[in-house]
């Protein structure tokens, strides 16, 4: 027996254990992804109480190393949100596979049959804080699209992260599948993140998640191509034409439902033909939630009791019970605020005018833009992706949440008669 410990692999070496694996991952049969991944969502609801002691101890030393408000609470995992992460692996196993799905197919008039045809990516690397859930929302999206994961989450989710990609691992295991399917990279140290993101020859995409800090060092690090999901700063347009007892509710849980998320609401502007009797309400209403209202001059003459909005506080991701409000003139001054300060996440508008709905829908650029509904539908569950990897603020090759499709290219596959022109 040898007295040499054994030797923990490089990332060069891990990350091509997970090229390896993306090979085999690619040719699966949709039936076999299907069958591992409700075996998973059994596996974690099974297992979820050493889920959620490992989560414990993760928030215990978040506690000591004074974590704030909002990052505790992304960490922070229930029984209710390990039966949301079950729920949302078993909606993507009964969403179609989209490897070798064909979305065009002619003929050209040299006789050849072109089709293009949906493929992997390869391997996918997924730079994430916080989230725990993130683990196997990603696993379960890079495994149905044919892809192999290289997850790195942060420190304060560590024992988490670890106890939800062991269950991964047990899986892949009993369906005799590669473990480097999944690899969770366990390091906190830096220096093997710019090393991870030098790999561009053995991963195919990074997809950072978090703090703008994080998303921007990967950017400005990565030879690797990258999809950025930057700040969520949304808004909602309370419009003349809406309904203003409707509105006020949704204005109030886009806010309160969860204020820590990129698709919360961080800023209110109200059309000024309906300022003088929708801002009270919405003052009311937010006092009795709990949330800070920062207001526009206009808004403080209705309302001087209110906290005057300082120049940052427009375009800020509060990610918590705060929110600045603005009166705007119309729907013109609404998506030039937008413009102006928007992240190009989400953007709302509440409102019974189809001609004010038009032009907000085209005047507005963000990933999604919802009408007469809350901002908090950006998400890859809600709009039916099953799970979602992120949310694409770039519009290169995905913009808005990322499901399944967005987890794979397109290449041409072309059929001919011997032709040499």
């Amino acid at each position: 027996m040898s007295d040499h410990p054994t030797q923990t692999p490089s990332t060069h070496e891990l990350a091509s254990r997970a090229l390896a694996a993306s090979t085999i991952l690619a040719g699966l049969d949709t039936q076999l992804k299907n069958a591992l991944l409700n075996d998973l969502a059994d596996a974690i609801d099974r297992d979820s109480h050493a889920v959620l002691d490992a989560n414990r101890s993760d928030l215990r030393s978040a506690t000591e190393r004074g974590l704030s408000e909002a990052k505790t609470r992304r960490l922070t995992l229930s029984a209710s949100s390990i039966s949301q992460l079950s729920a949302g692996i078993r909606q993507v196993a009964a969403l179609p596979d989209p490897v070798g799905t064909c979305t065009q197919e002619r003929v050209v008039p040299s006789g050849l049959k072109v089709r293009r045809v949906r493929v992997p990516l390869g391997v996918v690397c997924m730079i994430y804080e916080a989230r725990p859930g993130v683990t196997v929302d990603a696993f379960a999206l890079c495994f149905k699209s044919g892809n192999a994961c290289l997850l790195k989450g942060g420190r304060e989710a560590f024992e988490s992260n670890r106890a939800l990609s062991e269950i991964v691992h047990q899986t892949l295991r009993r369906h005799s599948l590669p473990e480097a399917s999944l690899t969770l990279l366990t390091s906190t140290d830096r220096q093997q993140m710019k090393e991870l993101l030098q790999l561009d020859t053995l991963i195919d995409l990074v997809i950072p998640r978090g703090g703008e800090e994080l998303i921007r060092f990967v950017a400005e690090n990565s030879r690797i191509p990258t999809i950025q999901h930057f700040k969520g700063v949304c808004h909602i347009f309370v419009d003349a034409g809406a309904d203003v007892e409707r509105a006020l509710r949704v204005c109030l849980t886009a806010k309160a439902s969860a204020p820590a998320t990129c698709n919360a609401a961080e800023c209110f502007l109200i059309h000024q033909r309906i300022a003088q009797s929708f801002l009270p309400q919405l003052v009311r209403g937010a006092r009795d939630a709990g949330i800070e209202l920062r207001a526009c001059e206009r808004s403080l003459r209705i309302d001087p009791t209110l906290r005057h909005a300082t120049a940052d506080d427009f375009g800020r991701e509060f990610l918590d019970m705060v929110a600045a409000v603005r009166i705007v003139d119309d729907v013109h001054e609404a998506i030039t605020h937008i413009r102006r300060y928007g992240s190009r996440h989400t953007e709302a508008i509440l409102s019974n005018d189809q001609g004010a709905i038009n032009d907000f829908r085209r005047g507005v650029d963000a990933s999604c833009v919802v009408v007469n509904a809350s901002t908090r539908f950006n998400d890859g569950f809600q709009l039916g992706l099953g799970a979602e990897i992120g949310i694409s603020t770039t519009k290169l090759h995905a913009y808005g949440p990322m499901g399944l499709e967005e987890l794979t290219t397109q290449r041409f596959e072309v059929g001919g008669d011997y032709q040499t022109r």
